[in-house]
């Protein structure tokens, strides 16, 4: 059987015959001319090819190995018509010496028979020894041609000691050398290095090959960031996806001589099932690549939100309440991905018992010896394993009790075992309720070893989601925005890791509050639930924390939780939010906030595991979302919080912090007490309470330092908080902080908080904590130079500042891929002297500055501003008075700065005016 028989109406991609015939008829001597004509004639067969396989995918969406074959087929014809045109009309060569023989292989992907719409065209040139003057024109001369058709082509022309010699010093050869596959030219020539390579390459060879692609797979997952749950996964490369598929086949063709995936099961290294599973994700992932190369029609194998919702569309997913067409089809990709994570997991097992040397295992530590039973589990080099096939079956519980033996012994799961376990996970349906099963998974879930990583082992074998059947429903399920890095069940697993390393004191540096507190959490069980719990209604419809809530207080009691840890699992589901809605969209120096929240949380136990859970919550959301700065705002939160459970409704604990902090700041200045009464005059209360002790500090000593100057500017990295402190000291007039956030914007910086004040004798005393564009701080001396010159020429007029932030603004086509509908909320009862302004919008450049000029066009005076970015999607919130200290009030007042609001959001506020 042909490697193509399967394709369907070859002869619609191409009539191999006609194009033949199209070029036997053309005519002329001139080598060059000859060539240009007969390289159009194949280029627009390829480009009819190429359209009848887009037609076919478009038709038949899910069909991803019939289009990567189909596009290998169409090449395959085309290489050998121009083979023949190239020998026969271009350069003739009737009595070829022994010298001259010369066979075209196909290598890497196309040598497999898969290709998809852009990839590269992998060839080689093969010839008996040294290349000959007529190879030579016969290879430049094809090359040229298939350049002229626009491929873009990866070749090597060898000699068969060289093709032995290469393969045999570089594994990347060897690897593209091992799927070579016959396309045209001398037969003989081809058997002779097929059987070179398997005497002279492949044999014997098979462990170090195998070590070198492990090792090279374990490379490319760390640069892909080692999980095949993030949410813009690389088809190709990254975890789960097609090049794992490829290595398990390159390294069961190497050492077992398959010719075809399908031989896997007959080599004894998949089960039935586990092929078909194997070659479902195949199919998958094919398709996906396929239809991404010819949506933005380039080789591009990075799954991007952009074209993410596209796919969805063209593979006929269709929205379902609680999940977009986008999430559903996502989640069939993680889905797949999971399976070629299982899949690799079995397919090593059966190497490493075949190939690892005695004690060692591929990808994996040497374990010293243990015993060799625990609970009627066999240990196997210090792997746990089962005694027999039906191990599982003769008592159900055993598929949790090996995972929590795992996490409380520190084992691993031997990969047979692996197997068995996914193979068997549906009968852990009829021990859901078992006392003994749920006992067992609450200690691995709070165990105190490792459970994020066996937990991810039980979720790979299917048993977590069967166990635990609402988290079944969120296991591969995406979050389609810009925020969220990983899928809802990876993010989960990570949170629970991340508790669990508090826990241990691994992350004292990065979270020394949480770690101080942790060992007077009373309900640690309880907090492990309630981490596993907090997303688990995601993708339901309605608000997950709410029907999060409802789930916990179902499940619970069947793991064996009592009614008050249940209540305080629910609370802390319904409630994750919270804490980090509190501190970064509210003002923590106006002490009704503290208060507010304070009244919400009601006991210092619940508040130290909401503070925990918050704090892993954010975390667990992917790389660089954690930062100094969010550390601060939840440990004064806290601060504040605690210091009313404990005090009641008094303010006697802020006053003696206002205190403190005067004290210290008079020391560190080294003022007399005269020197201080003076300063104290001149700032509110309300400045004192808002900044930490470095800030008072270094506001105080630009202030000193100014004396009458009407304006003085200071920008500071901060590493700590991984953001630049500007500070701006002038003389208060409206509209400048909207001014002032333009020009920090103009200059390239990324406004994540200010903090505005007033003294009593009428300056302005702002502090901006400033990104660059990557969420780093501004640390050059020319940035910072450029901040500072750009605020004076704003507050000066000396610039338009329209015209400055036009030309600045960058296109963000991934932020473009989503739609969030702008929302104002206004709340007059969230602060006692402010009225609070909540603006819900897209991220874009410089919407600060344009809210605030909306606000300054509505005759309002910004108090405070806050700003939280969570992907695509900004929270900017204001305090805000009218322009004699009021509160906004009046329904056509509040109806009129919620409709200017709105507009800035959306992007018609540009048009306001430049002030």
């Amino acid at each position: 059987m042909s490697r193509f028989d399967h394709v369907p109406n070859r002869r619609a991609l191409i009539d191999r015959r006609s194009v033949a015939e199209a070029l036997g008829a053309l005519t002329g001597s001139d080598p060059a001319a000859l060539r240009r004509a007969g390289t159009a004639i194949l280029k627009s067969a390829l480009d009819a090819g190429r359209a009848e396989i887009a037609a076919r995918l478009a038709a038949h969406p899910s069909h991803g190995l019939e289009a990567a074959n189909a596009g290998a087929y169409l090449v395959d014809q085309i290489l050998r018509l121009l083979w023949d045109f190239t020998t026969e009309r271009l350069y003739r060569n009737p009595n070829p010496t022994a010298a001259e023989r010369m066979t075209l292989i196909a290598v890497g992907g196309y040598g497999r028979g898969e290709m998809a719409p852009h990839s590269d065209i992998d060839i080689g040139f093969l010839t008996p020894s040294k290349q000959t003057g007529w190879s030579e024109q016969v290879i430049e001369s094809m090359l040229y041609a298939l350049w002229d058709m626009g491929l873009k082509i990866g070749h090597s022309s060898r000699s068969l000691d060289e093709m032995v010699r290469q393969a045999k010093s570089d594994v990347t050869i060897r690897t593209a050398l091992l799927e070579a596959r016959y396309v045209w030219g001398d037969t003989d020539l081809y058997e002779e290095a097929a059987r070179r390579w398997k005497a002279e390459v492949q044999h014997d060879t098979a462990r170090v090959f195998i070590a070198e692609k492990l090792a090279e797979r374990d490379v490319r997952h760390r640069k892909m960031g080692d999980s095949r749950y993030v949410v813009e996964p690389n088809v190709k490369e990254g975890k789960g996806g097609l090049r794992d598929l490829h290595t398990l086949f390159w390294i069961g063709k190497y050492a077992y001589d398959v010719q075809r995936a399908a031989e896997l099961v007959d080599a004894g290294l998949f089960t039935r099932e586990e092929y078909r599973r194997f070659h479902r994700a195949d199919n998958f992932l094919w398709a996906v690549r396929c239809h991404l190369h010819l949506i933005v029609g380039r080789p591009e194998d990075r799954l991007t939100f952009d074209v993410q919702r596209e796919i969805a569309e063209r593979m006929r997913f269709t929205d379902r309440p609680g999940k977009s067409k986008v999430e559903r089809f996502m989640q069939l990709y993680f889905l797949q991905a999971k399976a070629v994570g299982d899949l690799t997991g079995v397919f090593l097992a059966h190497l490493d018992e075949k190939f690892a040397a005695r004690g060692r295992r591929f990808g994996l530590p040497t374990i010293r010896r243990r015993p060799t039973k625990l609970h009627g589990f066999v240990l196997d080099r210090g792997r746990l394993a089962l005694p027999d096939d039906d191990f599982f079956r003769s008592d159900p519980v055993r598929l949790v009790e090996m995972f929590a033996l795992a996490e409380g012994h520190g084992l691993e799961v031997h990969p047979l075992a692996m197997r068995a376990a996914s193979r068997d996970a549906r009968l852990v349906d009829g021990v859901r309720n078992d006392p003994r099963a749920n006992a067992l998974f609450l200690d691995l879930l709070s165990g105190r070893n490792d459970p994020e990583m066996v937990l991810r082992w039980m979720n790979e074998a299917g048993v977590f989601g069967r166990f635990v059947p609402d988290f079944g429903r969120v296991v591969a399920q995406m979050q389609f925005d810009m925020y969220h890095h990983y899928t809802v069940d990876e993010h989960t697993i990570r949170a629970i890791g991340l508790v669990s390393k508090i826990e241990r004191g691994e992350l004292k540096d990065d979270h020394p509050l949480s770690t101080g507190i942790f060992d007077q959490i009373v309900a640690r069980r309880a907090l492990y639930v309630a981490v596993l719990l907090h997303d688990i209604a995601k993708g339901r419809g309605g608000d997950h924390s709410v029907l999060g809530a409802e789930v916990a207080e179902r499940l619970c009691p069947r793991f064996g939780l009592t009614p008050a840890e249940t209540e305080t699992v629910a609370w802390l589901v319904r409630w994750h939010l919270l804490m980090s809605a509190t501190a970064f969209k509210r003002d923590l120096s106006d002490f009704k906030t503290i208060l507010d929240f304070a009244q919400a949380v009601q006991s210092p136990q619940r508040l130290m595991m909401l503070l925990v859970l918050t704090v892993v919550d954010i975390r667990a959301v992917g790389p660089g979302v954690w930062n100094g700065w969010k550390r601060q705002l939840l440990g004064n939160l806290f601060e504040g919080a605690e210091e009313v459970l404990r005090l009641g409704h008094k303010q006697r604990g802020r006053q003696e912090r206002v205190a403190a902090k005067q004290e210290d700041l008079a020391t560190a200045l080294g003022w007399d007490a005269a020197r201080m009464a003076t300063l104290r005059r001149r700032l509110p209360e309300s400045y004192w309470v808002a900044e930490p002790a470095d800030v008072l500090e270094a506001n105080v000593r630009l202030i000193d330092g100014a004396g009458t100057a009407p304006l003085s500017i200071a920008a500071v990295p901060d590493p700590a908080q991984g953001a630049t402190l500007v500070t701006v000291y002038a003389s208060d007039h409206p509209g400048l902080f909207y001014r002032i956030a333009g020009a920090i914007h103009a200059a390239g910086g990324n406004i994540i908080d200010a903090r505005i004040h007033t003294t009593r004798d009428g300056m302005a005393l702002d502090n901006f904590l400033v990104q660059d564009p990557l969420g780093r701080p501004f640390g050059d001396p020319g940035q910072l130079a450029r901040i500072r010159q750009g605020i004076e020429d704003a507050l000066a007029n000396r610039v338009r500042l329209r015209d400055r932030l036009k030309a600045k603004a960058p296109s963000r086509p991934r932020a473009d891929a989503f739609q969030v509908q702008p929302n104002v909320l206004i709340d007059n009862a969230a602060s006692n002297r402010f009225t609070v302004v909540e603006v819900n919008a897209r991220d874009r450049p410089a919407l600060l500055h344009h809210l605030a000029n909306a606000l300054f066009q509505s005759k309002v005076t910004i108090r405070s501003a806050h700003v939280a970015t969570y992907g695509e999607r900004a929270v900017d919130t204001f305090y805000v008075t009218d322009l004699i200290g009021g509160k906004i009030e009046g329904a056509a007042r509040l109806k009129g700065l919620e409709k200017r609001l709105a507009e800035a959001a959306i992007g018609d506020g540009e048009r306001v005016g430049d002030g």
